[in-house]
């Protein structure tokens, strides 16, 4: 119920780490409290003061808007979004615009994160009605909830014009506003009728190589990326593109992938000072971000810049990993074990102030180092940002500037020690970006891939820890009655996880396994599968839905890879692997016929099919099992990892296994490894030189530069 308490604004906004009983005691100081007050999740908290009468998304209120019918009003956005910020401050904290909204409209808040079914679903009505969408997202629904508005930003005068117009609409001539919502609904609807399809003949080495050629045409060949204005890292296409470029000999997309990588860890969109990565680039050099951190894009960059030392042994690409590991540990830890969803992009009102700096700041901090840093990040007349700031970033490498400036690369890292020290103890002066708490299943799911990889690419047991650190947050926090839960937060409701909380954490612990060797991991795998084929299945396409059973406007299906892969190739690649594990001849050929199904988008964009691009690989290229089985498996294991070994399934057993890689091959006197392909396994060896020896050239590199020639 929305309260009118009648003072004024004395207290700090709260942060989003307040307790239920701080909260109460805030009610008392703020002017106007709704119903969000009882909510968790900061970006609700964030409007939890706002004079509009907003409440959480329950049935309860589209119940009430069917009672009194209303239109219901749902805006969609997060914490850490800088135009949900702006819309609030000019907007939703306006009297007038909130008596306008609460005498005709049900208002409904939304956190993305925490709802992203309800968010793909009105994203892709504003994607029919408008070609595009963002956040905030703003639609109005009839009370039945389908779209008659759909739209994203508005100024307080624009969304006044759209609130009276889609009103007046509503009272005067109901019959047509209903005709439309029902198109709009109709429409969404329609994109998530997929025909199945397990036409196998049509995965060819050539239908993927057709698809990649089709891309092509859209990198940026001077910046790396694609040819865009903003632009957006994409670790899953990149990732793909790596392996591609392997396993085809194909030079360009290596060069492609490695110039993306190079670039983007020079640019701004990089935290040279910090560590981790920004959202996005507002621009096409990778040189001012949108400032947010989001965990999702941090796990995936850690997975993807180890993988890539891996391949490409560039020290550049080991310090990213590290520099992300450790602003990740620093800055958004929770002390239980989790990790926090996001970092805002805005302080006090201004986006990017904790991270950008004038001129006079950095002289003042760095003294006489100051010309030899200006030079290196581009602190310089033509390169300033907006109102005398810089955002640091780098037009040369490393071996250029120290070659132009005679110094060791040594003598360079020492110089850069030293300034991230300086800047970094700067830095604690200012006021830190708020932090959005929630510990999102699905994302912590990445990280624990993330530090997978960085654990085999560097050999350091914490990361292998943390990682499991992770997993066990979640089982104990998320894992309720076998029951995944999407996200946790202390005094949260339960919300039921989605299928990429269940398919992604599925693909941790198969990757966990991998690496412990520990079978618990792969049981749990198995479980969260059996749970998705039982409670996600959709009979019609053969893909599986994105939530379990509530009824939104329609069903939906999410097979589009972006900043995080779709569920449905996760859980496609899930399959695939635990077929490969088990010799399960059905599974096997339900992640093919998945494949089938969404070839023909694949082939049309395949920008936005990377993931599904990689099973691709792994079935028209030949995927092996490398089980290595014996006393010391661990060992042979841990150095095998250190290469990037494309389309193969690495294993270890160190006891007696009933899994169909190990089954009857056990031998305490010596540890033998078997590489295999399609059930039939080449003789053992007993080195892991040697059995890298028995894969095709293309699947194994040394130090793997651009030319293909110079491999083993």
């Amino acid at each position: 119920m929305f309260r009118a308490l009648g003072l004024g604004f004395t207290m700090l906004l709260f942060f989003s780490t307040c307790k239920k009983n701080d909260k109460k005691q805030m009610d008392i100081d703020h002017k106007y409290t709704n119903a969000l007050i009882d909510e968790t999740s900061p970006y609700l908290l964030q409007h939890a003061h706002n004079p509009v009468d907003w409440r959480p998304w329950s049935q309860e209120a589209l119940d009430e808007a069917k009672k009194e019918n209303k239109l219901v009003l749902v805006s969609i956005g997060y914490s850490s979004c800088h135009w949900c910020h702006v819309m609030e401050e000019e907007t939703f904290e306006n009297d007038t615009i909130a008596e306008l909204m609460n005498e005709n409209f049900i208002n409904i808040k939304v956190d993305r994160e925490e709802r992203p079914d309800v968010d793909q679903i009105y994203m892709t009505a504003v994607q029919l009605m408008q070609g595009d969408g963002g956040w905030p997202l703003n639609v109005i629904t009839l009370p039945n909830g389908k779209p008659l508005y759909g739209g994203t930003y508005h100024t307080k005068e624009q969304w006044q014009k759209v609130l009276t117009k889609i009103s007046k609409l509503y009272n005067e001539n109901p019959i047509k506003a209903e005709e439309y919502s029902d198109m709009v609904a109709k429409g969404i609807q329609e994109v998530n009728i997929i025909q199945p399809s397990a036409d196998f003949e049509r995965l060819t080495k050539d239908a993927l190589a057709q698809s990649v050629e089709t891309w092509k045409s859209s990198w940026d060949t001077t910046w790396g990326g694609d040819k865009r204005n903003e632009k957006f890292m994409l670790p899953v296409n990149l990732d793909f593109l790596l392996d591609y470029a392997l396993l085809s000999r194909d030079e360009a997309v290596l060069a492609h992938v490695e110039l993306t990588l190079d670039k983007m860890v020079m640019g701004g969109v990089y935290d040279h000072i910090g560590g981790g990565f920004f959202r996005y680039s507002t621009d096409p050099e990778w040189k001012v971000p949108h400032f947010e951190k989001m965990l999702y894009d941090n796990a995936q960059l850690i997975y993807l810049y180890a993988k890539a030392y891996k391949t490409f042994k560039k020290e550049t690409y080991k310090e990213v990993v590290l520099g992300t590991i450790a602003f990740l540990e620093r800055e958004m830890k929770n002390p239980e074990g989790g990790y926090f969803a996001a970092l805002d992009a805005d302080i006090e009102g201004e986006e990017g102030k904790y991270y950008v700096w004038t001129k006079d700041e950095l002289k003042s901090v760095l003294g006489g180092d100051f010309p030899l840093f200006a030079s290196y990040y581009t602190i310089a007349k033509d390169a300033v940002w907006e109102d005398g700031k810089y955002v640091l970033h780098k037009l040369n490498n490393d071996t250029s500037f120290t070659s132009e400036h005679h110094i060791t690369l040594n003598e360079l890292r020492s110089k850069q020690k030293i300034w991230r020290e300086k800047l970094g103890n700067a830095k604690q002066k200012r006021v830190r970006p708020r932090t959005d708490d929630k510990i999102i299943t699905s994302w912590n799911a990445l990280l624990i891939k993330g530090y997978v990889e960085a654990y085999t690419a560097l050999g350091n047991e914490t990361y292998l820890n943390n990682a499991l650190s992770i997993l066990t947050f979640i089982e104990s926090k998320s894992y309720v009655n076998e029951k995944l839960g999407h996200s946790h937060k202390k005094d949260s409701k339960f919300i039921n996880g989605f299928l990429e909380d269940y398919s992604f954490l599925a693909d941790a612990c198969i990757t966990l396994y991998s690496v412990s060797m520990n079978e618990k991991h792969l049981e749990f795998a198995k479980k969260l599968t059996q749970t998705i084929a039982k409670n996600f299945t959709d009979e019609a396409s053969g893909l599986y839905t994105y939530n379990e059973g509530e009824e939104l406007i329609s069903k939906l299906i999410k097979t589009d890879d972006g900043v995080i892969p779709s569920p449905n190739s996760v859980m496609a690649k899930n399959l695939f692997k635990l077929g490969h594990i088990n010799y399960d001849m059905h599974q096997i050929k339900k992640a093919k016929t998945m494949l089938s199904t969404v070839l023909p988008n694949l082939q049309e964009n395949p920008y936005a099919y990377a993931n599904w691009n990689s099973l691709f690989l792994n079935t028209t290229y030949p995927y092996y099992e490398v089980a290595i089985v014996g006393n010391e498996a661990a060992s042979k294991l841990k150095e095998l990892g250190r290469n990037n070994i494309p389309n193969t399934l690495k294993v270890g057993s160190t006891k007696e296994s009933d899994l169909p890689l190990f089954q009857d091959r056990y031998d305490e006197s010596d540890t033998y490894i078997y590489v295999c392909r399609d059930n039939t396994c080449k003789l053992p060896v007993t080195d892991v030189k040697e059995a890298m020896g028995l894969l095709p050239k293309s699947y194994v590199q040394k130090n793997v530069p651009l030319h293909f020639d110079t491999m083993n």
